[in-house]
């Protein structure tokens, strides 16, 4: 593919929406993105390592990217990286559409339209100093993933740090070298759940929720952040609620099926709120009451 396949007309908007966060001149207008690097982590998920061909991306834990395939269509992806890596960015891709099972027959060199970051992230200067409960199911880790290296990166703007994550087998675990490292540092804690074991699995065995009622959490102290599929979102707030996490320190990620990125389409608007711009990311005090939200 190359980089005049992405060139668009401009279209009559008004000046304050014609930025984009990287300061291109129409958010409508792709980047061109080349993949540098592709890393297979089971036969459904693959990690691409992008470097922008203009700018670097600069974005914040928790927001996502529209990528797209001329002629195919256009997704919106989760940033799994830390928002410190200068020059290139990760994402992590599940094949189960027409982009993604494309993307997934992509290699290193060819390139893709990536717009963006849109979205709000997880409001990392908020909680420094502060402990962080990171309980990612699945997926959720993707996303997750970026404000952990963050934090991890810079070890000394928080206090304790626990990584709860749950899937429903060991083969689904992703980025498990980096799990073996997290798990090896003394400064953090990691805790690791399967819901069908296999031969070797040593690990605990059973929902995420059970992670959470055997670790030390200081309530007073502690911020959560949850991503994971729907059904997760319900049974861990119950659980931090026992423990004493009140609803203003916890931070869910939505999903939903976003296909503009900038609030204009309407499909995944939740009331009067859009995913894709006032959320992904979303303090679960805000959103508690708002139906369809989980």
């Amino acid at each position: 593919m190359s980089e005049r396949l992405f060139q668009t007309i401009d279209l009559d908007m008004r000046p304050e929406i014609m930025k984009d966060n990287n300061n291109s001149s129409n958010i409508f207008r792709p980047q061109v993105g080349e993949i540098i690097k592709v890393d297979r982590f089971t036969n459904l998920e693959k990690r691409f390592t992008i470097r922008l061909k203009r700018d670097s991306l600069r974005f914040s834990p928790g927001q996502f990217i529209m990528v797209s395939i001329l002629g195919i269509g256009e997704a919106p992806i989760s940033l799994s990286s830390s928002p410190t890596d200068k020059g290139e960015f990760e994402i992590c891709v599940r094949k189960m559409g027409s982009v993604t099972s494309y993307l997934h027959n992509l290699e290193v060199g060819d390139t893709l339209g990536i717009r963006g970051p849109y979205g709000n992230g997880f409001p990392v200067e908020e909680v420094y100093g502060k402990d962080l409960l990171f309980v990612a199911g699945g997926l959720g880790i993707i996303p997750l993933r970026s404000f952990i290296k963050y934090s991890l990166e810079n070890r000394d703007r928080f206090n304790d740090i626990l990584i709860l994550y749950g899937a429903k087998n060991p083969g689904e675990l992703l980025f498990v070298d980096e799990l073996k490292e997290w798990g090896n540092r003394g400064d953090i804690g990691l805790k690791l759940t399967v819901d069908r074991p296999d031969e070797r699995w040593r690990g605990h065995i059973g929902v995420i929720t059970r992670l959470i009622y055997s670790a030390e959490i200081n309530p007073d102290n502690t911020y959560a952040f949850i991503v994971g599929p729907p059904v997760m979102f319900k049974y861990v707030i119950m659980e931090l609620n026992a423990e004493g996490i009140t609803d203003d320190k916890m931070y869910l990620s939505l999903e939903r099926h976003m296909k503009c990125g900038i609030g204009k389409c309407g499909h995944c608007q939740i009331n009067n709120r859009y995913v894709c711009m006032d959320g992904p990311v979303f303090r679960y005090s805000q959103i508690k009451n708002l139906s369809e939200a989980l």
